[in-house]
């Protein structure tokens, strides 16, 4: 057959598997959905869905763990080599597989439906929903900037302070149950934001076009704003020059506290740059939502290789131009005793707000509420595309008979899994209620990273299993960037384990939690 270019690519279309086989009634299974997204709305769904408040805040605890501003900045790089590495990998699969559910799908039909569900399972339990509850709680903590009486210190209902409780190196419980106003924003939000995507995937990609280019705008004129006005002679001096690459040696020695309250140890510069990770790629993440969307996708086998490469690149960019500009408006070292804002550099901004610091450092008292405005616009363009994004994996795993079956229904006008977005919905705002999503969001880092790994691992199994499966984009540097992002991602994943067991372990107890219900489900499913 003649090769046919897609998205730049060469490739060849082969034979399909024959109709009937499994792999042919999966591909036909999202018939029944509306392709309301273009490339631009999918572009913005990818880059909407990365953009939250990590940018603004983890630059704090990456500085205090490196020490170093080269470092700082190659902490970021690191995250965004990888987060860019895997979307282009993500994209043949997108391309030969554009099947709500995304990457459910991938790993059911490379390593089995075990290894889909845990993570349907864990998506449903913790990441998707922990992060929604995460997001809606900082819109309703930044909406207290604006107005005071927005706090998490204001309670309407207080039912319970969960004590502190040691297992090992880690911590659990120490939190507060109940509605407070803060929380109770996060949940008016989530509520509000899964009832407006009912009506339709494209009013939901409308929502998230405007106001991922209001967030995409507002860290672009924070990089632009930041060069012609955030220089400061004191920052330009600790930061640049001979200073830059201060502790930044491969002999380098760091210090890293094991778990919590544990003994502090020496470590290398390729092990810190390892454990500040936990910042880095937790703030680049949700990159793959639009691959939860791929039912819904215009011309999937060139959009969403697209939309994954463009939006992953843009991204990581501005998160790259960010910390420059920290470093050019503060000094990475401070003290959390100093009374200024340049006296507590970028490692003890108040609150671990680098970004708000920043903009007050340029602006004054303004600056804060700039910068406040900025990151709800953030949360809120954030939120939406995870609300939207989420509910399709669950819609294909109950389409599996993996989930309640309940959750497969389309609403019968608008076409979307309205069922699906209300289990979520009451998912995300009983874990506003626990006051858990923290301590959940911090176990999660190391469990996304296996299934990326095993994700792009099936990448390799398919290309053995189904050799003539159409393939109209392949991955690029196929095999080895995805090899080389295998090798980085275990040894990100082995680190934590040894020096953060406090956000492993936890994130890989509640992923082989899933085994027996997986177990019980599918027998579940065959009875019926």
């Amino acid at each position: 057959m003649t090769p046919h270019r897609v998205g730049g690519i060469l490739s060849t279309p082969t034979t399909r598997p024959p109709v009937g086989s499994d792999w042919e009634i999966h591909s036909r299974q999202d018939n029944e959905l509306v392709k309301g997204l273009g490339l631009t709305s999918a572009t913005m769904l990818v880059m909407g869905s990365m953009i939250g408040s990590g940018i603004f805040i983890v630059s704090a605890e990456i500085a205090r763990e490196v020490d170093s501003p080269a470092l700082l900045i190659g902490a970021w790089a690191v995250a965004g080599f990888m987060t860019i590495v895997a979307a282009l990998s993500y994209g043949e699969l997108a391309a030969m597989m554009p099947r709500a559910g995304g990457q459910y799908v991938y790993l059911r039909e490379a390593l089995g439906p075990l290894w889909g569900f845990l993570y349907g399972w864990t998506l449903f339990l913790v990441i998707q929903t922990g992060t929604i509850a995460a997001v809606g709680v900082a819109f309703g903590k930044f909406l207290g900037v604006f107005f005071p009486a927005i706090s998490s210190s204001h309670w309407i209902v207080h039912l319970w302070k969960v004590p502190p409780i040691r297992i090992g190196p880690m911590v659990l419980g120490n939190m507060d149950v109940g509605i407070n106003t803060q929380n109770l924003v996060a949940m008016l939000l989530v509520i509000f934001l899964s009832i407006v995507n009912i009506f339709g995937v494209k009013t939901g990609a409308l929502i998230q076009n405007v106001f991922t280019a209001a967030k995409v705008s507002a860290l672009l004129g924070l990089a632009v704003f930041g060069i012609l006005l955030g220089r400061n002679p004191h920052a330009l001096a600790a930061n640049f020059g001979a200073n830059f690459w201060h502790n930044a040696g491969l002999g380098a020695q760091h210090a890293v506290q094991v778990g919590v309250g544990g003994p502090i140890v020496m470590v290398g510069t390729l092990t810190i740059l390892a454990v500040a990770q936990v910042g880095s790629l937790f703030s680049a993440d949700a990159w793959n939502n639009v691959t939860f969307t791929a039912g819904e996708v215009k011309n999937p086998s060139r959009n969403l290789p697209l939309s994954l490469a463009l939006g992953t690149g843009v991204v990581i960019a501005l998160y790259i131009a960010c910390n420059f500009i920290y470093l050019n408006a503060l000094p990475l070292d401070g003290s959390a005793s100093a009374g200024d804002i340049l006296g507590r550099g970028i490692k003890f901004a108040s609150e671990e707000r680098v970004g708000t610091a920043v903009m007050t450092q340029m602006f004054g008292a303004a600056g804060g509420f700039l910068m406040a405005g900025a990151i709800l616009i953030s949360a809120f363009g954030c939120n939406n595309g995870l609300i939207l994004s989420g509910a399709r994996v669950y819609y294909a795993m109950a389409k599996d008979g993996l989930f309640f079956r309940s959750v497969a229904k389309l609403h019968p006008t608008y076409k979307t899994p309205a069922v699906s977005l209300m289990v979520q919905m009451v998912w995300a705002c009983l874990l506003c209620v626990s006051g858990s999503y923290g301590q959940l969001l911090d176990y999660i880092i190391f469990a996304v990273l296996v299934f990326y790994i095993l994700t792009i691992v099936g990448l390799f199994v398919l290309r053995r299993t189904r050799p003539d499966a159409t393939r109209p984009y392949k991955a690029v540097g196929y095999p080895v960037l995805p090899a080389i992002y295998i090798v980085m991602a275990l040894f990100v994943d082995v680190v934590l384990l040894r020096y953060k067991p406090q956000f492993t372990w936890p994130g890989l107890i509640v992923v082989l939690l899933g085994i027996p219900v997986y177990y019980a489900w599918s027998r579940s499913a065959e009875a019926k």
